[in-house]
């Protein structure tokens, strides 16, 4: 890969968005052997997934590619290609193509690039969640300034910062680390589980991209490290006191339905808060919403539908059943049907997959193919690249 003179090579670029000219350039100048071709694609029914009636021949001369989810039809079809860059972290969506299950050409993901934004998200909706803010706004909304509603001010008086409260990151990647870097300036405690064990140093250390100033580089912000890929492994690290479980682990076949009404009877312990950013299959999702309903049925509640009693964000009490909310920017399926019981179920926040958004969107998702095209000319390992067996 690396050494002697460089050939001449094509940069395909198939995506829903148009890039800055400005990242196209900076591709130029620092690679100029590189020829660079952009190939817009409308979003269809599915607002995240781009599809095209994508002229098979546009891919033949291709050395590398950059997609959402545009790609060749079969292996013939790009007898040049060395790389696919995707835009998204995961690849679940083309797991079954051809140019996956029959080639061995390196996939690689955006994997890290979310961190930052997400983590915002995430912290957003615990603490609007947490301070009762539906109910403030309603109040703002109003016009009405609330210190006569006794209920409402008692949930003040008895909220719980976060301060001592216990955070599981269920899959402890890119996303992850920063929740985690972010929750332990707040004073939370924080615990992480992995597929694989991280019994060393070396092997707690992210290894994908980073944003600089970000995550848990060397995995040095979990108090305590679980693993494991049984159910055994998976309810021992839930039955820690988690008081907010992050579901951040790739969707597999070995994950679709992992949070289910045992998982949930195990979180209810402490009336855990779960918070899904990761795909909504992973979760069972009626038995999200039995849970739910479970803790609301047993809890006394004022205006907005909160819980008033003092234990409500405070300590919990084992004796009431149930988790006491919820929030998840994925589910199952997606666009979430209007009838959908998930829009009602009480304590939880839905958001359309935004969470990931941003301006630095874009520009991140490139930077990461050019560190790779940075290593690959140094003959290099590449970051990000996706192991098929595994699924991400």
């Amino acid at each position: 890969m690396g050494g002697g003179p460089k050939k001449s090579e094509h940069l395909l670029v198939i995506l829903p968005f148009d890039p800055p000219n400005a990242i196209f350039d900076r591709i130029r100048h620092n690679h100029p052997h590189i020829k660079v071709t952009f190939h817009q694609l409308l979003f269809a029914d599915v607002p995240w997934v781009a599809r095209s009636q994508v002229p098979s021949e546009i891919f033949h001369d291709a050395t590398f590619l950059i997609t959402l989810s545009a790609i060749p039809p079969s292996p013939k079809d790009c007898p040049n290609l060395e790389l696919i860059h995707f835009t998204s972290a995961g690849t679940n969506h083309i797991a079954h193509s051809p140019i996956y299950t029959n080639t061995e050409i390196p996939l690689t993901t955006s994997s890290g690039i979310h961190g930052p934004q997400i983590a915002e998200w995430v912290l957003m909706t615990m603490l609007a969640s947490s301070h009762h803010y539906a109910l403030l706004h309603k109040w703002q909304n109003n016009h009405r300034w609330g210190q006569d509603d006794q209920s409402g001010v008692g949930l003040m008086r008895n909220l719980h910062d976060k301060v001592g409260q216990r955070l599981g990151v269920l899959g402890y990647g890119s996303i992850g680390r920063q929740v985690g870097n972010v929750a332990k300036a707040m004073g939370m405690d924080v615990i992480a589980y992995t597929a694989r064990p991280r019994t060393t140093p070396e092997s707690k250390h992210d290894t994908g991209f980073i944003v600089p100033g970000t995550g848990d580089p060397e995995g040095k912000i979990p108090r305590a490290w679980y693993s494991g890929t049984d159910k055994k492994d998976l309810h021992h690290f839930l039955a820690q006191d988690i008081d907010h479980l992050l579901v951040s682990v790739p969707l597999t076949k070995d994950t679709t339905h992992l949070l289910g009404e045992e998982e949930f009877d195990i979180l209810s312990k402490r009336n855990a808060f779960i918070t899904n950013i990761s795909r909504g299959a992973i979760i069972d999702q009626p038995a999200l919403i039995a849970a739910l309903k479970a803790y609301d049925a047993s809890m006394t509640t004022g205006e907005g539908g909160f819980a008033v009693t003092p234990e409500a964000d405070m300590k919990a009490d084992t004796s009431i059943p149930g988790l006491r909310g919820a929030a998840v920017d994925v589910t199952d399926p997606e666009p979430l049907p209007t009838d959908d019981p998930l829009w009602d179920a009480p304590n939880c926040i839905v958001t359309p997959h935004i969470s990931g958004l941003g301006s630095a969107y874009v520009d991140r998702c490139f930077q990461v193919f050019e560190v790779n095209l940075e290593r690959r000319e140094k003959g290099e390992k590449l970051i990000n690249v996706v192991d098929r067996e595994r699924g991400y």
